[in-house]
């Protein structure tokens, strides 16, 4: 009895092993089965014509042509047709639009003095422009503005204090896009696609700054123009967004 439990025994631990071996051998095998399907996945690529597009440099139109008009994009508002009757500022479920009116103590005429949108805590829900009556508020196709801090995200529509439209007889809607690109700056958030050939964009400036430096060097000449020539351009002291009253002295 003794001897016929130790055989069973021996030969279990036997194909025990074997079958260990055989599951080893086996996943090494799936391991390479499986990578031969992904390589002749990836492989086949190799003989298509690629589908990637070098944006936004080698695109024959600009993206923001390319998208519907319902594409709900960086908001803007058209203040020559809002009456200021702030149900977008009411709609908006997270406070992302801010718009105030008051009365100017001199003229005695009720002006828009405020209307902020805060493109950092836009959920792009699209509630604002359904709820204005009037469409002064819309999404543009407009998607890129790039800040260096969330306050530059805060587009200050209200630059100046502006009397609101009449619900009757309003002018027509200016183009969709137009006022954005007058709020926000053109080469730290690049909101329209412009093209390398129109001067003061983001895509020529280095040329178009090359330029200017070889233009003072040759006209103060010697050592010092070099230097002068030589010297980059002053970055902007600040990014806070552009309003009425942060115009330079003089201007």
């Amino acid at each position: 009895m003794v001897s016929e439990t130790t055989e069973q025994g021996r030969g279990g631990a036997t194909g025990g092993k074997r079958g260990a071996v055989a599951e080893y051998f086996a996943a090494i095998g799936r391991a390479i089965a499986t990578t031969f399907e992904g390589l002749s996945v990836t492989s086949s690529w190799f003989f298509r014509r690629p589908l990637t597009i070098q944006y936004p440099d080698k695109i024959e139109k600009p993206v923001q042509e390319q998208l519907p008009e319902g594409y709900r994009g960086i908001l803007e508002v058209d203040l020559q047709r809002c009456t200021a009757c702030a149900l977008c500022q009411k709609t908006c479920p997270i406070g992302a639009v801010q718009v105030k009116a008051e009365k100017n103590a001199e003229t005695g005429v009720r002006e828009i003095v405020r209307f902020d949108i805060d493109m950092g805590r836009c959920m792009y829900c699209g509630l604002c422009s359904e709820a204005c009556k009037f469409d002064a508020l819309s999404h543009t196709t407009d998607f890129e503005c790039v800040e260096a801090s969330p306050d530059g995200l805060i587009l200050h529509f209200a630059r100046k204090p502006v009397p609101p439209a009449k619900a009757k007889d309003q002018p027509p809607r200016r183009p969709l896009g137009s006022i954005l690109a007058e709020i926000v700056d053109p080469c730290l958030g690049r909101v329209r696609w412009r093209g390398r050939q129109i001067a003061g964009t983001c895509e020529d400036t280095s040329s178009q700054s090359s330029v200017v430096r070889s233009q003072a060097g040759q006209g103060a000449g010697g050592a010092e123009g070099s230097r002068s020539g030589a010297e980059a351009p002053a970055p902007a002291e600040s990014r806070e967004p552009r309003t009425e009253d942060s115009k330079p002295e003089g201007s």
